[in-house]
Protein backbone atom coordinates (compact mmCIF):
# COMPACT_ATOMS: atom_id res chain seq x y z
CA UNK A 1 0.00 0.00 0.00
CA UNK A 2 1.44 3.75 -1.01
CA UNK A 3 1.87 5.61 2.46
CA UNK A 4 0.43 8.09 4.03
CA UNK A 5 0.97 11.68 2.71
CA UNK A 6 2.82 13.75 5.06
CA UNK A 7 4.19 10.52 6.74
CA UNK A 8 8.19 10.02 6.15
CA UNK A 9 8.84 6.13 4.69
CA UNK A 10 11.28 4.04 6.59
CA UNK A 11 14.00 2.84 4.29
CA UNK A 12 16.42 0.13 5.20
CA UNK A 13 19.01 1.74 7.78
CA UNK A 14 16.63 4.73 8.21
CA UNK A 15 17.31 5.95 11.45
CA UNK A 16 14.99 8.94 12.62
CA UNK A 17 16.54 10.00 15.48
CA UNK A 18 20.05 9.91 14.31
CA UNK A 19 22.76 13.21 13.97
CA UNK A 20 22.23 14.68 10.32
CA UNK A 21 19.05 12.90 9.60
CA UNK A 22 16.76 16.09 9.07
CA UNK A 23 18.98 16.06 6.25
CA UNK A 24 18.41 12.86 4.97
CA UNK A 25 14.62 13.91 4.99
CA UNK A 26 13.22 14.36 1.59
CA UNK A 27 10.13 15.73 0.13
CA UNK A 28 8.51 15.46 -3.51
CA UNK A 29 7.92 18.82 -4.29
CA UNK A 30 4.77 18.74 -7.05
CA UNK A 31 2.58 15.99 -8.73
CA UNK A 32 0.54 12.78 -7.69
CA UNK A 33 3.48 12.37 -5.03
CA UNK A 34 3.19 16.05 -3.58
CA UNK A 35 4.81 16.71 -0.21
CA UNK A 36 5.24 12.98 0.48
CA UNK A 37 8.52 12.03 2.21
CA UNK A 38 11.05 9.59 2.66
CA UNK A 39 13.98 9.45 4.89
CA UNK A 40 17.52 8.27 2.99
CA UNK A 41 20.14 5.94 4.86
CA UNK A 42 22.54 6.71 6.74
CA UNK A 43 25.91 5.39 5.34
CA UNK A 44 25.30 6.66 1.63
CA UNK A 45 26.80 9.95 0.46
CA UNK A 46 24.17 11.71 -1.10
CA UNK A 47 23.61 15.39 -2.09
CA UNK A 48 19.60 15.51 -2.78
CA UNK A 49 19.00 18.61 -5.50
CA UNK A 50 17.40 21.26 -3.42
CA UNK A 51 13.41 21.64 -3.24
CA UNK A 52 13.55 25.17 -4.37
CA UNK A 53 15.98 23.98 -7.84
CA UNK A 54 13.88 20.74 -8.30
CA UNK A 55 10.69 23.56 -8.83
CA UNK A 56 12.31 25.58 -11.09
CA UNK A 57 13.33 22.26 -13.14
CA UNK A 58 10.04 20.39 -13.19
CA UNK A 59 8.69 23.72 -14.33
CA UNK A 60 11.51 24.21 -17.39
CA UNK A 61 10.08 20.57 -17.84
CA UNK A 62 6.27 20.87 -17.29
CA UNK A 63 5.85 20.93 -21.08
CA UNK A 64 6.98 17.67 -22.30
CA UNK A 65 7.51 15.59 -18.48
CA UNK A 66 3.72 13.39 -18.71
CA UNK A 67 4.69 10.39 -21.02
CA UNK A 68 8.29 11.34 -21.16
CA UNK A 69 10.92 8.58 -21.09
CA UNK A 70 13.88 9.46 -18.37
CA UNK A 71 16.74 8.61 -17.02
CA UNK A 72 18.66 9.28 -13.92
CA UNK A 73 22.03 8.70 -14.32
CA UNK A 74 23.60 8.87 -10.55
CA UNK A 75 20.25 8.50 -9.23
CA UNK A 76 21.96 8.65 -5.37
CA UNK A 77 18.36 9.57 -3.52
CA UNK A 78 16.09 8.77 -6.33
CA UNK A 79 14.37 12.42 -6.19
CA UNK A 80 14.89 13.57 -9.39
CA UNK A 81 13.64 10.84 -11.24
CA UNK A 82 11.12 10.08 -7.88
CA UNK A 83 9.98 13.43 -8.84
CA UNK A 84 9.60 12.99 -13.09
CA UNK A 85 7.35 9.88 -11.85
CA UNK A 86 5.47 11.83 -9.70
CA UNK A 87 4.75 14.38 -12.01
CA UNK A 88 3.73 11.83 -14.60
CA UNK A 89 6.93 10.52 -16.64
CA UNK A 90 6.14 7.08 -18.08
CA UNK A 91 9.23 5.46 -17.52
CA UNK A 92 12.33 6.62 -15.53
CA UNK A 93 15.63 3.64 -15.41
CA UNK A 94 17.43 4.96 -11.75
CA UNK A 95 20.99 3.74 -12.26
CA UNK A 96 23.24 4.23 -9.26
CA UNK A 97 26.43 2.30 -7.94
CA UNK A 98 25.69 2.04 -4.53
CA UNK A 99 23.80 -1.08 -3.70
CA UNK A 100 22.64 0.26 -0.42
CA UNK A 101 20.90 3.22 -2.37
CA UNK A 102 19.42 1.42 -5.16
CA UNK A 103 18.14 -1.11 -2.61
CA UNK A 104 16.67 2.61 -1.12
CA UNK A 105 14.99 3.47 -4.54
CA UNK A 106 13.27 0.07 -5.22
CA UNK A 107 11.97 -0.21 -1.61
CA UNK A 108 10.56 3.45 -1.80
CA UNK A 109 8.65 2.52 -5.66
CA UNK A 110 7.05 -0.55 -4.27
CA UNK A 111 5.73 1.48 -1.48
CA UNK A 112 4.62 4.24 -3.94
CA UNK A 113 3.38 1.57 -6.26
CA UNK A 114 5.74 3.31 -8.98
CA UNK A 115 5.26 1.01 -11.72
CA UNK A 116 7.07 2.66 -13.99
CA UNK A 117 10.25 3.50 -12.13
CA UNK A 118 13.30 0.97 -12.86
CA UNK A 119 16.35 0.38 -10.83
CA UNK A 120 19.93 -0.73 -11.73
CA UNK A 121 23.22 -0.87 -9.56
CA UNK A 122 25.66 0.17 -12.20
CA UNK A 123 28.33 2.75 -13.04
CA UNK A 124 27.01 5.74 -14.65
CA UNK A 125 29.35 4.98 -17.76
CA UNK A 126 29.25 1.67 -17.62
CA UNK A 127 25.54 1.84 -18.28
CA UNK A 128 26.02 4.26 -21.51
CA UNK A 129 28.27 1.67 -22.96
CA UNK A 130 25.49 -0.42 -23.45
CA UNK A 131 23.18 -0.80 -26.41
CA UNK A 132 21.26 2.36 -26.41
CA UNK A 133 17.51 3.10 -26.24
CA UNK A 134 17.50 6.49 -26.55
CA UNK A 135 15.35 8.84 -23.74
CA UNK A 136 13.40 12.18 -23.76
CA UNK A 137 14.82 13.42 -20.69
CA UNK A 138 18.38 12.87 -19.26
CA UNK A 139 19.51 14.35 -15.56
CA UNK A 140 23.09 14.36 -14.47
CA UNK A 141 23.79 15.07 -11.38
CA UNK A 142 26.98 13.54 -10.28
CA UNK A 143 29.45 14.30 -7.32
CA UNK A 144 31.18 17.81 -8.13
CA UNK A 145 34.51 16.22 -7.17
CA UNK A 146 34.71 13.83 -10.48
CA UNK A 147 34.89 15.40 -13.26
CA UNK A 148 32.34 13.39 -15.82
CA UNK A 149 29.62 15.79 -16.83
CA UNK A 150 31.79 15.97 -19.99
CA UNK A 151 32.68 12.67 -20.67
CA UNK A 152 28.76 11.55 -19.81
CA UNK A 153 27.50 14.56 -22.23
CA UNK A 154 30.01 12.99 -25.11
CA UNK A 155 28.68 9.14 -24.60
CA UNK A 156 25.04 10.35 -24.09
CA UNK A 157 25.45 11.75 -28.11
CA UNK A 158 27.97 9.17 -29.78
CA UNK A 159 26.11 6.50 -28.45
CA UNK A 160 22.62 7.62 -29.46
CA UNK A 161 21.11 7.67 -26.33
CA UNK A 162 19.12 10.95 -26.82
CA UNK A 163 15.59 11.38 -28.92
CA UNK A 164 15.53 14.11 -31.29
CA UNK A 165 14.48 17.13 -29.16
CA UNK A 166 15.64 15.38 -25.80
CA UNK A 167 16.56 17.28 -22.91
CA UNK A 168 19.37 17.12 -20.44
CA UNK A 169 19.81 18.32 -17.14
CA UNK A 170 23.03 19.28 -15.21
CA UNK A 171 24.16 20.01 -12.14
CA UNK A 172 27.57 21.32 -11.34
CA UNK A 173 29.53 23.23 -8.52
CA UNK A 174 28.83 27.13 -9.67
CA UNK A 175 32.24 27.96 -8.84
CA UNK A 176 33.92 25.44 -11.67
CA UNK A 177 31.24 26.88 -13.73
CA UNK A 178 29.74 24.20 -16.53
CA UNK A 179 31.58 21.84 -18.73
CA UNK A 180 31.73 22.31 -22.72
CA UNK A 181 28.45 21.54 -24.04
CA UNK A 182 29.08 18.80 -27.22
CA UNK A 183 27.14 19.62 -30.59
CA UNK A 184 24.28 19.12 -31.11
CA UNK A 185 23.31 19.68 -27.45
CA UNK A 186 22.85 23.68 -26.86
CA UNK A 187 21.85 25.65 -23.53
CA UNK A 188 18.22 25.63 -23.03
CA UNK A 189 17.67 27.09 -19.32
CA UNK A 190 20.01 28.10 -16.93
CA UNK A 191 19.84 28.71 -13.11
CA UNK A 192 22.15 29.26 -9.91
CA UNK A 193 21.47 28.60 -6.10
CA UNK A 194 24.30 29.11 -3.71
CA UNK A 195 26.85 26.56 -4.30
CA UNK A 196 24.85 24.80 -7.35
CA UNK A 197 24.94 25.70 -10.87
CA UNK A 198 22.45 24.13 -13.14
CA UNK A 199 21.48 23.84 -16.41
CA UNK A 200 18.75 22.32 -18.89
CA UNK A 201 20.37 21.38 -22.49
CA UNK A 202 18.94 20.47 -25.55
CA UNK A 203 19.20 18.07 -28.67
CA UNK A 204 19.06 20.54 -31.14
CA UNK A 205 18.11 18.35 -34.21
CA UNK A 206 13.82 17.35 -33.92
CA UNK A 207 11.46 18.61 -31.58
CA UNK A 208 11.20 20.11 -28.57
CA UNK A 209 10.86 17.90 -25.48
CA UNK A 210 10.36 21.15 -23.16
CA UNK A 211 9.38 23.49 -25.29
CA UNK A 212 10.34 27.11 -25.31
Amino acid sequence: MPEDKGKAARLPGAHPAARGGASRLLRIVGGTWRSRRWRFPAGVQIRPTPDRVRETLFNWLAPGIRGARCLDLFAGSGALGLEALSRGAAEVVFVEHSRVAALAIERLLAEWQGAGGNVLVMDALRFLERPAAAFDIVFLDPPFAESVLEPLLRALIERHWLRPGALVYVEFAARSGRPPIPAPLILHRQGRSGEVGYDLLRHSSGDEVGGQ
